[in-house]
């Protein structure tokens, strides 16, 4: 088991003795289980799976829509730091989807580089929240 710390800025998501997590960093996707390596890395936008028991199918796992931060994994202990962290059942799916059309908008209509950074970075987010939100839809069927 691996002992996970998913930690935002508004306080402790999830504290709890795991199986495997999946995270996002600037390298890809990683896996982490029982006893892997010491490692501390950044975190980007995505979605952190969590697998509770090792019998939990990829439908089981609770995902949630991370943004920016820092992973650290020493001794079996995963501490995962970050912005934000949404899971399913506190994304609303109608307002995410709208909060997507008005990025796609402001994009279309950035007049400069920093506003079309700004745009992507809410699309990004966005489409990360939406992908949590079906995920999470199709886990309840």
């Amino acid at each position: 088991m691996i002992h996970l710390q998913l930690v935002t800025l508004t306080g402790i998501k999830l504290d709890a003795d795991v199986t495997e997590v999946l995270l996002p960093t600037i390298d890809g996707q990683i896996g982490v289980l029982t006893d892997h390596m010491p490692l501390i890395t950044v975190a980007t936008d995505g979605i952190i799976s969590v697998r509770h028991n090792a019998k939990d199918s990829d439908a089981q796992m609770d995902n949630y829509a991370a943004h920016g931060g820092v992973i650290e994994i020493s001794n079996n202990v995963l501490r995962v730091l970050v912005d934000e962290a949404d899971n399913g059942d506190e994304i609303n799916e109608n307002e995410a989807k709208k909060a997507y059309d008005l990025a796609q908008k402001m994009k279309a209509e950035a007049k400069d580089q920093l506003s079309l950074e700004n745009a992507q970075k809410l699309i990004d987010r966005q489409s990360v929240r939406l992908k949590v939100a079906e995920l999470h839809r199709h886990r309840r069927k």
